[in-house]
C-alpha cells in the first residue's frame, strides 16, 4: 500500500476521534472514564494537551481543539511540502 495513503487515512481518522472527543464534551451525563470513553480520551487527550499547555481558554472557552483539529486538516499539504522533495515527488500526491 502507498506510504502516502496510509499516513491520509491515519490523519482523516485521528481527525474523526479528536472531533468525536471534542463533541462527547458537550454532554456532561457522559461517564468519561468508562469505555469506550476512556479509550478514546487516552487516544486523544495527549494531542489535545500540547495545544491546551500553549493555548489558555477565553472566557471560559477552551479554543484548544480548534487548532488541534485546524492542524489535523492542513498536515496532509505541510507533509506535502516537506516530503515532496525528499520523495522526489512521491509526497505530493498528498494535497
Amino acid at each position: 500500500m502507498n506510504p502516502t495513503l496510509i499516513i491520509l487515512n491515519f490523519l482523516s481518522l485521528y481527525s474523526t476521534l479528536v472531533f468525536i472527543r471534542c463533541l462527547l464534551t458537550w454532554f456532561p451525563s457522559i461517564d468519561m472514564s468508562k469505555q469506550p470513553f476512556m479509550f478514546l480520551g487516552e487516544i486523544v487527550d495527549p494531542y489535545l494537551n500540547l495545544f491546551r499547555s500553549v493555548i489558555p481558554p477565553i472566557g471560559g472557552l477552551d479554543l484548544s481543539p480548534m487548532v488541534a483539529l485546524l492542524l489535523l486538516q492542513f498536515a496532509p499539504q505541510l507533509l506535502a511540502g516537506v516530503l515532496g522533495p525528499v520523495m522526489g515527488g512521491l509526497g505530493g500526491g498528498l494535497m
